[in-house]
């Protein structure tokens, strides 16, 4: 299993329509990658430059690639990755601003 560091430039225009999705819990049906999905974007950040960042487990090559092609591309540009280690991603963002604060599980 891998993990990676995701930052991606959001679709402001999309992103209460994510939200939505989000809070009906659209995602999770998604195979096989939605509920690490849903459970990554519901805990998503946001960074001072405005960028989306979030730790996401993943086992495709290349990373994210059925993640995107579903959910991701429609939502977010600029999107890139960096490897790490499990929890290393959430204990570096996790005292920046929420994307989606009124989420359960973030």
């Amino acid at each position: 299993m891998a993990y990676y560091l995701v930052t991606a430039l959001p679709r402001e225009e999309l992103l209460e329509e994510l939200g939505r999705r989000l809070a009906r819990d659209e995602l999770i049906t998604l195979r096989p990658f939605g509920k690490a999905l849903s459970f990554a974007l519901r805990r998503s950040r946001r960074l001072p430059n405005g960028k989306a960042m979030w730790e996401e487990e993943d086992y495709c090559q290349p990373p994210l690639a059925e993640e995107r092609a579903a959910v991701l591309d429609r939502y977010f540009d600029d999107l890139s990755v960096e490897p790490v280690v499990e929890g290393t991603g959430w204990a570096l963002i996790h005292a920046l601003p929420a994307m989606f604060p009124d989420l359960p599980g973030r």
